[in-house]
């Protein structure tokens, strides 16, 4: 945490701050201006200050690629109006048949896009174990051309070696995508991995407040960059000036915020691996989590995502889900308010008799900023219900 940027020297939260954000040179704000124009005048025709539209270009945009990019480690950074919109911008790179392998366990929108939006137009795809490296290596489909991968995953918490994944792919020609909404490059950089592009929903941690809807790419590799690039412009999946100015403003503080949503989450854990009506307990920090090797070696920490089966099947989980008071019934992840959702019902039902399917026991909570005594006490309301 806080590792330093070789351009400036500066630690992660100081990168966060400054980073693609110095002070207005017309009016000294300290706080980047939301640059809503459309258009930007030119002195000359093809002479202008580096804007011309706004899809193409916008100065508001331009500082939150900038200071992303630096978090990540990478060269180049784009922002899009939703996760979705960017991944959906990283698939445009396939070729004609190539094939998505995407890990066996991920976000249900991931897995909708791939699957059923994707692969009718003539780009197959298969679900794997990418925990099982010797597996892959020795089962490869030719025709691969993306391995689409998140660690921590959504919602089981798979962690994922990206370094050793990374290496079979490469010697078979395909490219790998790292999800790292769950981690934030707080906690995890990996492109420092092996990954090639780092994609994000910055509606969660980045944003921070469930008040945006944003996505974003990172990546060093030049050729890439430039053909993603010309897809962002040309396909228009671009966020609106104050939507960058949300994000921006939420990385300021996600740092800070990542300390206290781990902190949080181990005192939550400590709590259910305690409580009868709970059967297992899935967080990356548990020795006896299949990925903790994995977590340990590439994460910081550990994270703010926690997910539980209950001894009680489903009806103890929708139970569960609906008799909080401060951790609130809802989609989405990562902002300072805690969550508690079913992901079975609600963020993967489109998963649903495929192999990404999700235990219908399971219950994923986001856990947020507040107390960790009341969130504790909370779930543990919660959960007595059950006895």
């Amino acid at each position: 945490m806080g590792d330093l940027d070789e351009q400036t020297g500066w630690g992660f939260e100081t990168r966060a701050i400054h980073v693609g954000q110095e002070p207005d040179p017309t009016t000294g704000a300290v706080v980047t201006p939301i640059s809503l124009s459309t258009t930007f005048a030119q002195s000359s025709v093809g002479e202008h200050k580096g804007f011309e539209y706004s899809r193409s270009g916008n100065p508001t945009r331009s500082a939150l690629e900038a200071c992303v990019a630096s978090l990540e480690n990478a060269k180049h950074g784009l922002a899009f109006a939703s996760g979705l919109a960017a991944e959906d911008n990283v698939l445009r790179l396939l070729p004609p048949g190539g094939r998505v392998l995407l890990g066996n366990d991920a976000y249900g929108g991931t897995f909708r896009l791939i699957a059923k939006v994707w692969s009718p137009l003539g780009f197959p795809w298969s679900a794997v174990d990418l925990t099982d490296v010797a597996s892959l290596r020795a089962n490869w489909p030719s025709d691969t051309t993306i391995v689409w991968l998140e660690t921590p995953t959504n919602p089981l918490l798979t962690c994922i070696d990206i370094a050793a994944v990374a290496e079979v792919a490469h010697a078979n020609g395909a490219i790998v995508v790292v999800d790292n909404t769950f981690a934030t490059p707080y906690l995890q950089q990996p492109l420092d991995h092996g990954a090639d592009i780092v994609v994000h929903s910055a509606t969660k941690y980045l944003g921070g407040h469930s008040d945006v809807v944003g996505g974003f790419l990172a990546l060093n590799d030049d050729s890439l960059a430039e053909r993603l690039r010309y897809t962002q412009n040309a396909a228009g999946g671009v966020p609106a000036p104050f939507d960058c100015y949300l994000v921006l403003r939420g990385v300021k503080t996600l740092a800070l915020r990542m300390e206290r949503h781990c902190s949080n989450a181990r005192a939550v854990v400590d709590l259910l691996l305690g409580h009868p009506a709970v059967d297992r307990v899935l967080y990356p920090q548990l020795p006896d989590h299949p990925g903790h090797a994995a977590a340990a070696k590439q994460m910081n920490d550990f994270g703010g995502m926690v997910s539980f089966t209950l001894k009680g099947g489903v009806d103890a989980a929708l139970t569960v889900a609906k008799s909080t008071r401060i951790f609130t019934l809802a989609e989405s992840l990562g902002a300072v308010e805690s969550l508690i959702e079913h992901p079975g019902r609600m963020t993967h039902a489109s998963a649903a008799g495929s192999p990404l399917q999700v235990p219908d026991s399971l219950v994923r909570l986001s856990v947020g900023v507040e107390s960790a005594h009341d969130l504790c006490e909370d779930l543990r309301a919660a959960l007595d219900r059950l006895s």
